[in-house]
């Protein structure tokens, strides 16, 4: 990696909810705060600074993984920009693309990675490409998606994750940029997601058990 992460250790109990403003219909599915908004924000302007700093003039294609990379893809490109208005010696052209990787259902990873819209990415031959995502779990979805973004033969790669998670069973992967290290729970809010829920949560929050039963997908409905 080309910065340290900071990293959350796996005694810190996080904020209460009473602490922070939480949307009524999650106050009963979420055991505490593990990193405020307002931290994420902070944490995403650094991020952008490292990223500008290192591109220079380059032109970057910026390649958001959805559906959870969405919002720290949105704000870290908003910050990007910002440096393109307020540093005139220096520009970086920016570039959007897009493609969605499916491995989880409940809480647990199925075991399957399906990939959608890799078949689409013959325009990032010769680019530089700054791959950007929510959260890297055990690592082998990245390292999938990494593989196969080779075979279109980019000019470079790099990866942005907000957070990674330590795992036991991780492949050892680390991105170049990483916002937060946080422990092996499972976390959601910041469009991270539940079986689709919570991604209208704010902050970034433990779910409880009352929550992951609430929200499972019921039994015989899988896909």
């Amino acid at each position: 990696m080309s910065e340290a992460c900071i990293k959350i250790p796996d005694e810190y109990s996080g904020y209460a909810l009473s602490h922070f403003c939480v949307p009524k219909h999650y106050e009963h599915d979420l055991e505490n705060i593990m990193i405020p908004w307002g931290l994420i924000q902070d944490r995403t302007e650094r991020l952008a600074r490292n990223i500008f700093q290192d591109v220079k003039d380059e032109p970057l294609t910026a390649l958001c993984v959805l559906k959870g990379g969405y919002r720290f893809f949105t704000d870290l490109l908003d910050k990007l920009t910002t440096l393109n208005r307020s540093h005139g010696s220096v520009s970086v052209p920016l570039y959007v693309d897009f493609i969605r990787l499916k491995s989880y259902e409940n809480s647990d990873s199925t075991g399957e990675i399906r990939v959608v819209g890799g078949d689409n990415m013959t325009n990032l031959s010769g680019r530089n490409v700054l791959v950007v995502e929510d959260i890297i779990d055990t690592g082998r979805t990245m390292e999938k998606l990494l593989a196969i973004l080779a075979h279109h033969q980019p000019k470079s790669v790099k990866v942005a994750s907000l957070l990674v998670k330590r795992r036991p069973d991780s492949t050892g992967y680390r991105p170049d940029y990483c916002g937060f290290e946080i422990p092996d729970k499972f976390v959601v809010g910041y469009a991270l997601d539940y079986n689709e829920y919570f991604r209208d949560l704010n902050h970034i929050c433990v779910i409880n058990e009352n929550g992951r039963k609430k929200y499972a997908v019921p039994e015989g409905s899988h896909k």
